[in-house]
């Protein structure tokens, strides 16, 4: 008898390879197997909606999103939960970025804003990870006029102390060792699977949680049931309940099949 879930899944090392920025056949297989037999399909991602563009082989498998690492939660064009961070945080990193001279994404709830005075945005956004539609980008003080979801500043770990002393209503959250991604103080992947939980009517201890990165922490230690993949990091690792193979080796099918999802 397959046990029926709540599915939640990162996007970048999880369910899309960062060697082939496709989702691995056997991904596709398990989920179509997954939704057939009565499990949901939640994606739980750092990515801004504008740049979810890698999705297409799973999309109509898709029942929700926990984007900007749990800032901005929706089920179809429903608004499950939005928090966005305090006018006076946003900017303090906005001029500290441009008086250090460091690359800064800006997330507002409509539009994204890119500072690339170093070009790592497009080093890594557009070349490493084959992100799509930063192009898009609109101006910076265009996006400071919304609600600002999230914000990617790309410095090493050893400022990001720093500037988060600054920022007493952020936290971050880096799956990368080149940047890191701020929210407010309410959003994480973990309060998104609890908003998502409330809005949807399952129970949060009957959920499956996959990540791979920093920003992952709090789903893999908020649902039912903590999967790291085999790419994961070592912390990540440390902290799931399950450890499965990395997402070019079949890992979450494998998963899935051990908890009899599938």
């Amino acid at each position: 008898m397959n046990q029926r879930y709540a599915l939640f899944f990162d996007i970048d090392g999880t369910l899309v390879s960062f060697k082939t920025h496709e989702i691995p056949p056997s991904t596709v297989l398990a989920l179509t197997q997954a939704k057939a037999n009565g499990s949901r399909v939640y994606i739980a991602t750092g990515r801004p909606p504008l740049i979810i563009t890698n999705l297409g082989a799973i999309e109509h498998l898709i029942d929700g999103y926990i984007t900007t690492n749990g800032a901005l939660c929706y089920v179809g064009n429903e608004l499950v939960s939005c928090q966005p961070i305090v006018k006076e945080d946003v900017m303090t990193c906005v001029e500290d970025a441009k008086a250090k001279g460091y690359s800064l994404i800006v997330v507002g709830r409509r539009d994204v804003a890119v500072l690339d005075p170093t070009g790592d945005v497009d080093r890594i956004f557009r070349q490493m990870l084959a992100v799509k539609n930063l192009g898009q980008a609109a101006p910076l003080d265009d996006v400071l006029q919304q609600d600002i979801l999230q914000l990617t500043p790309f410095f090493p770990a050893e400022y990001e102390l720093e500037l988060m002393s600054r920022l007493p209503q952020c936290v971050s959250g880096r799956w990368h060792p080149e940047f890191t991604d701020i929210t407010a103080n309410g959003a994480d992947k973990g309060k998104g699977i609890l908003a998502m939980a409330r809005h949807e009517g399952f129970a949060p201890a009957h959920t499956i949680a996959f990540g791979d990165g920093g920003n992952d922490t709090t789903m893999i230690l908020q649902a039912g049931v903590g999967i790291a993949m085999g790419n994961a990091i070592d912390d990540l690792k440390r902290q799931a309940d399950y450890v499965t193979g990395s997402v070019d080796e079949d890992g979450i099918m494998n998963a899935l099949r051990h908890f009899k999802v599938i």
